[in-house]
């Protein structure tokens, strides 16, 4: 599992996490309204320029966070191209990149605790309906560290099947993916259980 907080302290990493966090929500709710392409190009070079202002070396982790992002846009754009709307294909691509460097500029720069305190915290209420909101802010957490393992890991095969064969992998590399996911549930499993489970 990979550690996604930055090593080296900015600015940032001071500031709290529910404040990151509802930062987050409301950035990422405002992009969905953007309709035009100077805006929503504006935008990601506004976040693009936050990275820079953090160093180097965060921009560079933030570019390879979101390499996994890369099929999704060409999608798009050979979509967008062929139907001849390319306003709305800049608008699209723009948003997603935007958002989705955003959302790892605030994981690259607050701890997990502090993730998981703000969100069970968020969750709260949820308790009354019998629900825990600990295991709530443990499974989000938890998806959020594992996304980038299991794109790095899809990789991986993608390389190897391709140098062994000297094809591309495409749908090859699904079952072993989805045997890996199932692997690394069952020992997050056993080590929440070793370590006395989730308190409610």
């Amino acid at each position: 599992m990979l550690s996604l907080t930055h090593p080296r302290k900015t600015p940032l990493h001071s500031v709290p996490a529910s404040y990151k966090l509802l930062f987050l929500c409301v950035a990422a709710t405002a992009m969905f309204a953007i309709s035009t392409a100077p805006v929503a190009i504006s935008v990601l070079l506004v976040v693009m320029a936050a990275y820079l202002m953090l160093g180097w070396d965060v921009a560079k982790r933030g570019a390879s966070a979101s390499r996994g992002l890369w099929p999704f846009v060409a999608v798009i754009a050979i979509w967008h191209a062929h139907s001849g709307d390319y306003e709305q294909g800049i608008v699209i691509t723009a948003r997603l990149l935007a958002a989705v460097s955003l959302s790892n500029l605030v994981t690259m720069t607050t701890r997990l605790q502090d993730m998981i305190d703000c969100l069970s915290t968020v969750a709260r209420p949820l308790r009354h309906v019998g629900i825990s909101p600990k295991s709530i802010a443990i499974a989000i957490a938890l998806v959020v560290r594992f996304i980038p393992e299991f794109l790095d890991r899809a990789e991986r095969l993608s390389l190897a099947y391709r140098a062994r064969s000297g094809r591309r992998a495409s749908w090859r590399i699904i079952l072993p993916l989805v045997f890996s996911a199932l692997d690394d549930a069952e020992a997050v499993a056993n080590a929440l259980r070793a370590r006395g489970g989730i308190e409610r």
